[in-house]
């Protein structure tokens, strides 16, 4: 099987709160294990920046209803790999705490201090991210 890394930035529809987001974040790790997906989800501002790891039919499938999901809008293809390992293994889907992020590792990597993925490339996001793992805290359980 073809290990794939998907990339993809969205802004939330008007309807997610909160509460909205963390019941997606439960059912991606309540699903995610049996797909054999594993990621990230980031979000700040109404903008979500998502990694999400496995094989290719699987991340294809997931993404494609993503895509067409209406809690979120203006979904954007950042990048796509086909990957040796994963980088992401160790969550069923874990959330980056934007809330103890250090501003100035958004300024390392864009304009603003704002996470604002359409305005970088996706290999800036990608790094950004690993970053994010390194430094903030990841919510949420492992899987």
């Amino acid at each position: 099987m073809t290990l794939v890394r998907l990339m993809y930035a969205s802004r939330a529809a008007d309807t997610v709160n909160a509460d909205a987001l963390q019941s997606i974040l439960r059912q991606s790790q309540r699903n995610n294990p049996a797909l054999g997906i594993t990621g990230l989800l980031c979000s700040s501002g109404g903008v979500f920046m998502q990694v999400l790891e496995g094989g290719r039919h699987t991340v294809n499938q997931l993404y494609h209803r993503i895509a067409t999901d209406p809690r979120h809008h203006d979904v954007v293809l950042l990048s796509y790999d086909e990957i040796g390992e994963r980088r992401f293994a160790s969550w069923s889907m874990g959330q980056v705490n934007m809330d103890r992020l250090n501003p100035a590792l958004l300024l390392k990597y864009s304009a603003t201090a704002k996470l604002d993925p359409y305005a970088v490339s996706g290999k800036v996001s990608l790094a950004l991210f690993d970053e994010l793992v390194a430094t903030a805290s990841v919510m949420c359980e492992r899987g």
